[in-house]
């Protein structure tokens, strides 16, 4: 039986490298993309799909969200036709960027996860998962279950940071291990993310939205452009008027500037 299915993302490399995947494993019908949250709802109701392949992290409604404006749609359908046969949920497989722990956590109660950049061989799991799950229930997933996994997601997102980050370098997606970032630089919107062996960029659109993702006792904003790993400072420079400068462990050795209102903080970190 062929599954049909929508992939959901902001990113698209992500959407055609998962698109690409999925002809790959077969007996996947991808009837449409979506780019937020938004369309995602819209296209759950229009397609009515077996599947989706949903990105936690997206601009208008982030992945749960998403799972909370469709369950609250079709309850509203079964209250106004209460005639009406059960329509069943969609399959729901999250992609995400999150460490082992929540992504253990999504194991057990969604469908299946894909951790970026996807590999084949977990996406072929996820469909067979899937698959599995609508051969053996065909009412598809139980209103208990989403509810279940709404409240996980609500508990493993806020103040979670995950253990890895995700960094676009040319057309790849890299999860880089957060202790091996020296700084992050926004110029014109665009977020450069260096570590001591490459530079990429980020998906998030604020220095604020990456420091969300970010451990706070590690990461540090010196600059309204610059968040410094404070365990990636080689040396701490005098600067001009007492202030400083600080220069990374990266292969550039790059010096970054302390803004004045955060020279105190500097102080304190390293008892100047």
């Amino acid at each position: 039986m062929t599954l049909s299915a929508l992939i959901v993302d902001d990113e698209q490399l992500a959407r055609e490298e998962l698109k690409y995947l999925l002809e790959d494993v077969g007996g996947v019908e991808v009837v449409a993309q979506g780019t937020n949250g938004i369309e995602a709802v819209d296209l759950i109701e229009e397609h009515h799909p077996d599947l989706v392949f949903l990105d936690v992290q997206m601009p208008g409604l982030d992945g749960f969200a998403v799972l909370e404006k469709v369950k609250e749609r079709l309850q509203t359908r079964v209250r106004s036709n209460p005639g009406m046969e059960d329509e069943s949920l969609p399959q729901i497989v999250f992609s995400t960027a999150y460490d082992q722990y929540a992504v253990r956590a999504f194991d057990v109660n969604a469908v299946d996860y894909l951790l970026k950049p996807f590999e084949r061989s977990r996406v072929e799991q996820a469909v067979e998962r899937a698959r599995g799950r609508l051969a053996g229930n065909p009412a598809n997933t139980s209103d208990s279950q989403i509810d279940a996994l709404l409240k996980l997601l609500n508990r493993a997102q806020p103040n979670h940071q995950p253990a890895k980050l995700i960094v676009q370098a040319q057309n790849r997606l890299l999860l880089v291990d957060q202790a091996e970032i020296c700084y992050a630089a926004i110029d014109e919107g665009v977020i450069r993310v260096v570590t001591q062996h490459f530079e990429g960029q980020s998906k998030c659109r604020t220095l604020e939205e990456l420091l969300e993702l970010l451990d706070p006792a590690v990461f540090w904003r010196a600059h309204r452009g610059f968040v410094v790993n404070i365990n990636q400072i080689r040396e701490v420079v005098p600067w001009f008027k007492s202030s400083y400068q600080l220069r990374m462990n990266d292969k550039k050795q790059t010096e970054i500037p302390v803004s004045r209102s955060q020279t105190r903080r500097l102080r304190e970190l390293f008892k100047l």
